[in-house]
């Protein structure tokens, strides 16, 4: 069973990374980009869209009680108020508009001495409109492919009873003709033989008369 899977440990304890997530929050929330290994940027990732959630909601709340109830719940996951503070009075003013993608990942290469990866975590400026994704259309085509390739597969013995039916349909239309013609066509007769012997006779008694 694959139960609390989805979590970044980073081979700590869990205490250990619940405060590494809260130092990194609060040098992001500071500086606004920190450069760490990539295994702990992914990790921050999540961490920090969340406290800024808070904050958005804080500034959404018009109770004076839930803004106090977020910003607590985000000052016990970051354990700074200061940073707290600042995101939640200045920062917020720029994910208003923005429905997540707080945060942005750089991959920078391996480190020299361990040849760990490492990359460059950001907060996204409020004028970021961020990247243009294209349309996904190569599996759609794909898939098109293949069905147009099942039809034809399939159409493929139909096709050929049906070339095979119009073949025998046409030698039955070139071998009737011939029929008709062979029983039109009359046989000859034997008295028209038999006419030229009759006519001989007749000449050799007239020359006998004759003699």
């Amino acid at each position: 069973m694959r139960h609390s899977k989805r979590k970044h440990k980073l081979g700590v304890s869990g205490p250990h990374r619940s405060a590494m997530m809260g130092n990194l929050a609060v040098a992001l929330i500071q500086h606004g980009r920190i450069e760490t290994t990539l295994s702990k940027a992914r990790a921050l990732r999540p961490f920090i869209e969340k406290i800024i959630t808070l904050a958005k909601k804080a500034e959404k709340a018009n109770d004076a009680a839930r803004k106090l109830h977020f910003r607590r719940l985000a000052i016990s996951r970051v354990r700074d108020k200061q940073a707290v503070a600042r995101l939640f009075d200045e920062l917020v003013t720029e994910f208003t508009e923005r429905n997540g993608g707080y945060t942005r990942i750089y991959k920078l290469g391996q480190r020299i001495g361990d040849a760990a990866e490492m990359a460059l975590i950001e907060l996204v400026d409020g004028n970021d409109e961020g990247y243009n994704k294209k349309p996904k259309k190569k599996a759609a085509k794909k898939k098109s492919a293949k069905k147009a390739a099942k039809k034809a597969v399939a159409a493929e013995p139909a096709d050929k009873a049906e070339a095979n039916d119009a073949e025998a349909s046409d030698a039955e239309a070139v071998e009737a003709p011939r029929a008709d013609a062979a029983e039109a066509t009359p046989e000859p007769e034997a008295t028209e033989e038999a006419k030229p012997e009759a006519s001989e006779g007749e000449a050799e008694e007239a020359k006998k008369k004759d003699a």
